[in-house]
């Protein structure tokens, strides 16, 4: 399935900044975070962010995609302060199935 096509409505992969949510098992360790347009890494799998390997959080969830990084920094900044069941609905919504997005994305 094509990036564009995930769930139904065209996605912007070609924005400079994305807003993601990694997680290392169904309903487990949550990490939001800012990243430049994975575009840009050459690995089929880009490293999303620094955290650190004992925690294995490297599953792609959730992504949102911005023009402007002062507007990735500021939804990424309001959803860190979001109950966990609030991050856990918006990625239910739109990612059911919880499936590594990173594939799709790099498509």
């Amino acid at each position: 399935m094509p990036a564009e096509d995930l769930f139904g409505f065209k996605l912007r992969v070609d924005a400079p900044f994305f807003v993601y949510i990694l997680e290392n098992k169904r309903n487990g360790t949550l990490y939001i975070g800012v990243i430049i347009s994975p575009a840009a890494s050459p690995s089929t799998k880009p490293s999303w962010c620094p955290v650190s390997p004992e925690y294995g959080v490297d599953l792609l969830v959730y992504f949102e995609a911005f023009d402007s990084v002062l507007e990735a920094r500021a939804r990424e900044h309001a959803m860190k302060r979001w109950r966990r069941a609030w991050k856990i609905e918006l990625i239910e919504k739109l990612n059911p199935d919880w499936r590594d997005l990173a594939n799709e994305l790099n498509a």
